[in-house]
């Protein structure tokens, strides 16, 4: 799942202008936040093509904060274009085995004499 250049140009008007030295564009740098979303993979696992992590991860996290990722879902979302989709969920779900008075079992009644 990566942005085409139509999607791109799409919502360039959104994005910020990057300042200082910007050693990926800008259309790298959201596939790779798209990467992280999609596949749910942590930020030191994302692939060397998209950049470094924490380049990525802050570029993610400035943009978050500012509203401009929810802006550029939001557009998406009006023009009905699906750029992240779940297709796998996973609930984690933990058996802890108990003794049967835990469970509220009877109890066993007073041996006799």
């Amino acid at each position: 799942m990566e942005l085409t250049e139509e999607q791109f140009l799409e919502i360039e008007p959104f994005l910020p202008t990057p300042c200082g030295k910007v050693t990926h564009d800008t259309r790298t740098v959201l596939n790779g936040i798209l990467y992280v979303l999609e596949n749910g993979c942590k930020w030191r696992s994302l692939p060397k093509i998209y950049g470094i992590w924490h380049t990525v991860y802050a570029r993610m996290n400035r943009l978050a904060k500012n509203g401009i990722l929810q802006k550029i879902f939001q557009h998406f979302a009006r023009k009905q274009i699906n750029v992240a989709r779940p297709v796998h969920v996973s609930l984690d779900t933990t058996s802890i085995k108990v003794s049967p008075d835990a469970t509220g079992a009877f109890k066993k009644k007073a041996p006799r004499p």
